[in-house]
């Protein structure tokens, strides 16, 4: 795993105070009692992973420079909860999530990002751009095409960093958020910084992509199907995810901006590639480490070389809201597909902050 200096540097945080931890789900780690659950925060039922394996017909629906494909479950007048997933995944990481939510009353909408399944952009001429402040635009455009004022939002990866994003420049849109590995905005005077061996060994995918060769294999179907089915089997060592699972996902790379988006992303992100400077006013307030105050449960899953250690105290003081903290055992990076009933109940118990 990545030691906290390493994480620290990589995110450009200091150390914070020692993050809460909890009983009460199956999996997770601690030895403190479920906060909200007392204010009346339902018991989502256990689901076995893989229960599910689809969504209802998907919707489109124009916001600002994309036509977004989504999936929508729940009450149509319910409350909102936004799910975001990562990369190199896709909806169907909240295939399980999703219902469980729906059948407790939650009006559950999960987007494609940009660069992913159904969603197109409105025009050629776009940049094909993969920077973390037009990512979180995208979602505030769908919001308000979809008239939603304030959501839940939850995330795991880019979903992660999206979700916490808003949280910090928009919070008036977020009722409560939950963060699979914490606080994951992307600072790039640190990412300029060497961190351990180790660390850069986890991250070899995104210097492999600041290469021609790494932007080919991405391009190129039978490689791409091979690279990322290789990101799946390492971060989540013990998720036995059959040939099916891993090709539904897989028909979201079809995309024809997806590899421009994932390659701009990871190249962004190490500064070998700009963005626009229509998001500079969005970056230049990002790199200044803003802290989150809307309610916030944070998720670690064990298992997940991308997890710090130190049980979320290396990115605590950054959230400044109701919080908590939880670590769960077993569990590799696609934390809400392999453990969809503790990913739900952190969604249910934040909204109960």
């Amino acid at each position: 795993m990545i030691d906290r200096r390493s994480f620290n540097r990589v995110l450009g945080l200091g150390a914070g105070a020692a993050a809460v931890s909890l009983t009460g789900l199956q999996g997770v780690s601690g030895a403190a009692p479920v906060p909200g659950r007392s204010g009346g925060a339902p018991v989502v039922p256990t689901v076995t992973p893989g229960t599910h394996t689809t969504f209802p017909a998907l919707k489109q629906v124009e916001a600002g420079l994309l036509d977004v494909g989504y999936a929508e479950l729940g009450p149509p007048r319910g409350p909102v909860v936004l799910c975001l997933h990562g990369w190199p995944y896709d909806i169907h990481s909240y295939v399980d999530v999703a219902p469980l939510l729906a059948s407790l009353g939650y009006r559950v909408i999960v987007p494609y990002l940009r660069g992913h399944g159904t969603t197109r952009f409105l025009s050629p001429r776009t940049f094909r751009n993969g920077q973390q402040s037009a990512i979180a635009l995208d979602i505030i455009a769908l919001m308000d095409a979809l008239r939603i004022d304030r959501a839940v939002v939850a995330g795991f990866d880019w979903g992660s960093r999206t979700g916490d994003i808003l949280a910090a420049l928009w919070p008036d849109r977020v009722k409560a958020l939950v963060s699979v590995s914490g606080y994951l905005i992307t600072n790039r005077e640190a990412q300029l910084e060497p961190i351990a061996p180790a660390a850069e060994h986890t991250w070899w995918y995104q210097y492999y992509f600041a290469t021609e060769r790494g932007e080919k294999a991405m391009r190129t179907k039978n490689l791409r199907h091979d690279l990322t089915r290789f990101v799946w089997q390492t971060v989540s060592p013990t998720w036995n995810f059959d040939e099916a699972t891993f090709a539904r996902t897989e028909a979201a790379f079809d995309n024809p901006d997806y590899a421009a988006i994932v390659i701009h992303n990871y190249r962004w992100r190490l500064s070998v590639a700009e963005g626009e400077h229509r998001y500079d006013r969005y970056e230049d307030r990002l790199a200044r480490k803003p802290t989150i105050g809307v309610p916030a449960i944070t998720l670690d899953p064990a298992l997940d070389p991308f997890t710090a250690p130190g049980d979320g105290s290396s990115y605590r003081a950054m959230f400044t809201g109701a919080y908590e903290h939880r670590t769960l055992t077993g569990i590799g990076h696609n934390l809400p597909q392999e453990a969809p009933t503790a990913f739900a109940q952190a969604v249910v118990d934040v909204d109960h902050f």
